[in-house]
């Protein structure tokens, strides 16, 4: 009877239109596209997200909307990002019909040598503490931004941060896994119970959390603009603390620093023009995997076959090889970087993937994270594409006294291998992991995305665009469909590839794909997590609709008017 009565509650789902499946669209995906016209916004936090629709009513373009969405991020989300990290951002101005690019990135200390390390004995920077602490260029990044783009005052964007930083707001699960996770690492640095706990305990889910010296830092930066973080009181307040740990961050680091405005570069991909930075960040890590990967019919190998996977990780292999050898801060090299992305080096490169996985490959030859990401769009045209963090999750462990954040530690990623583009030198960006994309069509804007994760980032962003374009999915169902991931590739601080590293596939990849990928010579593994976080703004011309997308695996939500 029990059967029975089972069979009979799924035929009547049926015939009321209930299925396990969606009725439209890809049966992975969780959600339809959020279509507005006035507006878009994207973020990693629902509370964030309604901020910057908010600002957007009251009259403020995309550029306000996204300052007042990462400031709300910096409180809400700060196992992810916050102002002691960077920042880099490409923005599409309607009425300049072009794209900028911004790298918010600080650079590392002056009066720190590379022969301190050998001198300490360190064989590679430490991940915690005051050494691999490098100036925080968020908040110039914001000013940056507001002074080129900005339309309503600085005050106004950070009030609702402030505003929830002193009344408190309710924990997400995810970020209370993470808080509880990251004390394990940061519980007894200085000052870390006393700005993200409670009495000495981890908050939980739905717990109202309040950091109200981070609300003194915001109405600092509302009063006394960029000047107010790297001149004054919170700058001698940073470099007192770091110099007290055995750092050596200084007053003279921080007042030095400054944004600096770069030319997006791109691909053409199949008549789509896909942007990212220059380095000293990775992204043309994926304009190199979609430039490999041209040559090939993915189209007809199918979403999620062997043979796309196979191809899609051997191409990801060759382009970090590059990765790991030559992404620096351009200030200490003189590489051309258009050269990695030309026809020509493209097919060397390609000619070396076989129907085998390989154990190893050597970079080209060329003449001489956690991490939050947000997208928005304005009734105006204007698209924003903002990503922000403070690496390995919450960052250093350095809570400077009474200010409410932790300070990064993008110093780790600095090689200590002399000779090596990317080795420490003072006043030097470290290679970077964060990147923001962007792809045009036609001269026209058309997708504003990311996707954050540490070395998932351009895996990530090349697989969204091969979603989209060639295996025809929606902008919901590009950042859903079940991702690869291959770990194990040379890294920019040293070492190399010699095993043919691990492909990570989640959930939804059929096991018979996997047994011909360990066929073709691949490990393959699951994991719980790491394939990182998605949001996109899709601009329709013919209908002059925004379409919006934030992905399931974490708290975001896309929202529009």
């Amino acid at each position: 009877m029990r059967t029975n009565f089972i069979i009979l509650s799924f035929t009547l789902c049926s015939f009321f239109g209930f299925s396990q499946d969606r009725i439209t669209g890809a049966s992975f995906a969780t959600r339809s596209e959020v279509i507005a016209t006035e507006g878009m916004a994207c973020t990693s936090h629902p509370l964030a997200s309604q901020i910057a629709i908010d600002i957007l009513k009251k009259g403020g373009n995309a550029i306000d909307a996204a300052i007042a969405a990462n400031a709300a991020l910096g409180l809400m989300e700060p196992t992810g990002c916050g102002v002691g990290g960077d920042l880099f951002a490409i923005v599409w101005s309607a009425e300049d019909q072009k794209l900028y690019g911004l790298n918010g990135s600080g650079r590392s200390p002056k009066n720190l040598s590379l022969e301190y390390f050998k001198e300490q004995g360190y064989t590679k920077i430490p991940a915690f503490g005051p050494l691999p602490v490098s100036v925080p260029g968020a908040v110039d990044g914001w000013f940056s931004l507001h002074e080129k783009f900005g339309r309503l005052e600085m005050e106004e964007l950070l009030n609702p941060a402030i505003q929830y930083a002193e009344k408190g707001f309710p924990l997400s699960e995810l970020i209370a896994y993470y808080l509880e996770r990251s004390a394990q690492y940061f519980g007894e640095y200085p000052n870390f119970k006393e700005t993200f706990q409670y009495q000495g305990q981890a908050l939980k889910k739905g717990a109202i959390y309040k950091n109200p010296a981070l609300a003194k830092t915001y109405r600092a930066l509302a009063k006394g603009g960029r000047d107010a973080f790297y001149e004054g009181e919170i700058a001698a307040t940073i470099a007192n603390f770091i110099q007290a740990q055995g750092g050596f961050l200084s007053v003279e680091d921080l007042a030095a620093h400054r944004s600096e405005w770069v030319e997006p570069l791109s691909i053409d991909y199949r008549g789509y023009e896909v942007w990212e930075l220059p380095p000293n960040g990775q992204g043309i890590a994926a304009l190199q995997i979609l430039k490999i990967l041209e040559a090939y019919d993915l189209a007809s190998m199918g979403f999620g076959s062997a043979d796309y996977i196979h191809h899609f990780v051997e191409a990801k292999k060759l382009a970090f090889e590059d990765r790991a050898k030559y992404y620096a801060d351009p200030a200490f090299n003189q590489l051309d970087y258009r050269d990695l992305l030309s026809e020509e080096y493209a097919a060397q490169r390609r000619a070396l993937i076989g129907e085998r996985a390989a154990r190893r490959y050597d970079a080209g030859k060329l003449e001489q994270g956690n991490t939050i990401y947000l997208t928005v769009a304005d009734a105006d045209g204007n698209m924003v594409s903002l990503i922000q963090s403070n690496y390995r999750g919450m960052g250093s462990g350095m809570v400077p006294p009474g200010l409410g954040f932790m300070l990064q530690d993008r110093g780790e990623l600095f090689s200590l291998e002399e000779g090596h583009y990317n080795v420490y030198a003072p006043a030097k960006r470290p290679f970077h992991t964060i990147i923001p994309a962007f792809i045009s069509k036609d001269g026209k804007p058309y997708i504003s995305f990311g996707l954050m994760g540490g070395a998932m980032q351009p895996q990530g962003h090349a697989q969204i665009v091969i979603n989209l374009i060639d295996f025809g999915m929606n902008l919901q169902e590009a950042g859903d469909a079940p991702r690869i991931q291959h770990e194990g590739s040379s890294e920019p601080t040293g070492g190399e590839m010699t095993d043919g590293g691990t492909v990570l596939l989640e959930s939804g990849i059929d096991y018979p794909v996997i047994r011909a990928l360990m066929k073709r010579g691949h490990k393959v593994a699951f994991s719980l997590g790491s394939y990182g976080g998605y949001q996109a703004i899709l601009w329709d011309e013919e209908y002059g609709v925004y379409y919006g997308a934030s992905e399931s695996r974490k708290d975001g939500m896309a929202i529009g008017f």
